[in-house]
């Protein structure tokens, strides 16, 4: 009987140190990198009696992740390892929209697709690239999306336009890359507020297309 309980409890000991230890090693957890806390410069001439929602923008796999991107060639993604944003990208750009929007004082009230409160205008985005592309001598940062601004009472559009920010880094290290981004999306973040700012419908859509795509390429 001494026997077996002695040999009961050496496997109990082996089981419990087994419990302990892998063979895998444990990966360290990745950096979570953020845009840097934007400095609006812009100021809307008068503030509207609106409220202003902006939407999550739509994406679709890979841009709907917190994976930071590359893209070495027109047909595939890349990966940067160990780093993620903090967020989604759609909500990452959500929330630098409505920080950027707010400090323009353009609208009576601001908020994002998460408050419940009803609103006058809503901005819906389809984000269609959120990459970095590069050639022999530079790795740029590439924001691209579509952007629309709709009456919610009638479901009319009121404006619409494509923009798109091209924003070198000054390297090709994550610092680097993940400064540009954020470069990138202040530059983006202001010449959409700018232009939701002046939005009133046909006549402003019209004029908004003209003067942003030559702003933008």
């Amino acid at each position: 009987m001494t026997g077996i309980l002695h040999s009961l409890t050496m496997t109990t000991v082996l089981l419990t140190a087994l419990v302990g230890c892998t063979v895998f090693p444990t990966p360290e957890p990745p950096r979570v990198m953020d845009f840097a806390v934007p400095d609006p410069t812009f100021r809307a001439p008068e503030t509207r009696p609106y409220s202003f929602r902006v939407d999550t923008p739509y994406a679709s796999d890979p841009l709907s992740s917190n994976r930071i991107l590359a893209k070495p060639t027109p047909w595939e993604f890349q990966v940067y390892d160990g780093v993620r944003w903090r967020d989604t990208v759609p909500v990452i750009v959500r929330d630098l929209l409505v920080k950027t929007i707010r400090a323009s004082g353009g609208f009576e009230n601001v908020i994002s697709d998460t408050n419940p409160a009803d609103a006058d205008w809503t901005l819906v985005i389809e984000l269609s690239a959120f990459h970095t592309e590069n050639n022999a001598e530079t790795v740029t940062a590439v924001i691209e999306l579509h952007g629309q601004v709709i009456d919610n009472r009638s479901r009319a559009t009121l404006c619409s336009d494509s923009f798109r920010i091209e924003q070198p880094a000054e390297g090709s290290d994550i610092e680097a890359v993940v400064k540009a981004f954020s470069q990138a999306g202040e530059r983006l973040s202001q010449t959409i507020t700018e232009w939701a700012a002046r939005c009133n419908g046909a006549a402003s859509q019209e004029a908004g297309n003209r003067s942003d795509q030559a702003a933008f390429r």
